[in-house]
């Protein structure tokens, strides 16, 4: 029997009154019993014992028979459930050491959705309708699902503008590996050009945030004006947010073109491993690598790979890509970064960030052909990472 890949296609809706004021309680009800939850396995930790999930499904019927808690009856049972299997997830990942400890969630920042399995929801005919709602959501489909599926799950969120959407996870049949090709390309991330390609191609770094930072400042400051807890400090904060969310899905929808394009056209890519997380803490240029999305960038490239039967190599973060001439080979010493053109000996004219990728493709192909791991490598055994190339230091 085929396996297909599991894919989420998430739509906008617009919940009638009655609706939203259904969602609202199941979300709050959610956020809740994972909290208790949360308490309950946290205490028992403590007194070193040890809680499943079995034992919190059974504590949230116990829960429901209370009067305090006698609300959580009054919405569907199965996203409470999931709440539970969510955090027992969280928990596996955090004693295999993948994550740090679950924590709470919060009413104003943590993330508002609620999972439902196929036994809380009905699809016909283009038509969901979710358990304890007489009618179906008013779903604008963006874009067709494929061709006779039917979702498995569905997660109903709201974002912090204030918009509904509903992702409909399905085993997509259309995602198929690509025909073989020869072709690789190197790829540099950069800030004025949001990629450099070894074929010398350099795709602009469209600046989204840059775009509304005087909308959004201007936001911000009526924001800041507003009285705490106030109504009118309500609707400023969503005028913040949907400036937020206008950026968030103009990024997305660049990178999201960018990945499946380069995926399309090449079997083997290459990109350097940065250490992003660390870059972003630099105060003079957070803001400029967080508008890049050069996270997101490498998520999206690295999934569509998976899919399409293609090859992502991430080259050491210590590979001298920038120094090194593509030509013959002879590293500079120093390379500062407002050196954009230079010239190697051999007489070869060389653009920064052309011949960074030119390096990085051949660095990758060259391990990829010796076996040698180009993958992150925070630490080597027995030596440096295959791809660290720097010349090392003579003893006195």
């Amino acid at each position: 029997m085929p396996t297909y890949v599991k894919r989420a296609f998430k739509y906008r809706f617009c919940p009638t009154d009655a609706q939203a004021a259904e969602l609202s309680r199941t979300l709050g009800c959610v956020r809740k019993v994972y909290n208790l939850a949360l308490a309950a396995r946290s205490e028992a930790w403590a007194r070193q014992e040890r809680v499943n999930y079995n034992q919190t499904s059974a504590m949230l019927t116990a829960w429901k028979k209370t009067g305090e808690l006698a609300y959580l009856n009054e919405v569907s049972s199965v996203p409470l459930q999931q709440a539970l299997r969510h955090l027992q997830v969280a928990f596996t990942n955090f004693f295999g050491k993948r994550a740090k400890y679950p924590r709470f969630k919060s009413r104003k920042t943590s993330r508002r959705a609620a999972e439902y399995t196929s036994s809380a929801f009905r699809f016909r005919e283009g038509r969901l309708t979710l358990a304890k709602m007489s009618e179906p959501l008013d779903i604008v489909w963006s874009r067709p699902l494929p061709a006779g599926v039917s979702p498995s799950t569905v997660t109903v969120s709201q974002d912090p503008a204030g918009r509904w959407f509903v992702s409909l996870l399905v085993d997509d049949p259309s995602v198929q590996p690509l025909p073989a090709t020869d072709t690789a390309v190197g790829i540099d991330v950069g800030l004025n050009h949001l990629l450099t390609l070894s074929t010398g191609e350099k795709i602009t770094n469209p600046r989204h945030e840059r775009r509304d930072r005087a909308a959004l400042a201007k936001a911000q400051r009526r924001l800041a004006r507003k009285e705490k807890g106030s109504a009118n400090r309500a609707r400023a904060r969503r005028k913040v947010a949907k400036i937020h969310a206008r950026i968030v899905d103009r990024r997305r929808d660049t990178l999201h073109q960018l990945t499946t394009r380069l995926v399309r056209e090449n079997q083997t890519l290459v990109i350097e491993d940065l250490s992003i997380r660390n870059m972003v803490r630099n105060r003079c240029l957070a803001r400029a690598v967080s508008d890049a999305g050069w996270a997101d960038f490498r998520s999206l490239l690295e999934y569509k790979a998976r899919w399409y039967g293609r090859e992502v190599i991430a080259v050491d973060r210590w590979f001298p890509s920038s120094k090194l001439c593509s030509a013959c080979g002879a590293l500079r010493e120093r390379m500062p970064l407002n050196v954009r053109t230079w010239t190697c000996v051999c007489g070869t004219a060389h653009d920064r960030d052309v011949n960074a990728a030119k390096n990085l493709l051949a660095a990758g192909l060259a391990v990829t052909a010796c076996g040698a791991g180009v993958g992150p490598q925070r630490s080597t055994p027995g030596g440096q990472a295959a791809t660290k190339q720097e010349t090392p230091r003579r003893e006195p």
